[in-house]
């Protein structure tokens, strides 16, 4: 029987999830499975604020590979607007 923080951690990962496909797409197996096999809330908290701010899925990917207890999601690398707001707008 799941407790509620057991649920509320399903919960997270599936809004986690969600929050990557809206963004990036498609999502490969291998990401979801590594993102399950995360047990903290702590680190799902970051990993959804990586997943809103991080300009790329490239970015994401190498948050989540930095494991668990890392928060350092700082600077330009994590502003999703950075080549919008860089260029006015406009694609290059």
């Amino acid at each position: 029987m799941f407790s509620y923080d057991d649920e509320r951690l399903v919960q997270d990962r599936e809004d986690l999830i969600g929050v990557l496909r809206m963004r990036f797409g498609d999502i490969a197996p291998g990401i979801i499975d590594t993102i399950y096999a995360f047990d903290e809330p702590d680190d799902m908290e970051r990993l959804i604020l990586v997943a809103a701010n991080a300009p790329d899925l490239k970015t994401f990917l190498e948050e989540l590979e930095e494991g668990s207890g890392n928060f350092k999601i700082t600077g330009e690398r994590f502003n999703p607007l950075g080549a919008t707001a860089s260029n006015g707008g406009r694609s290059e």
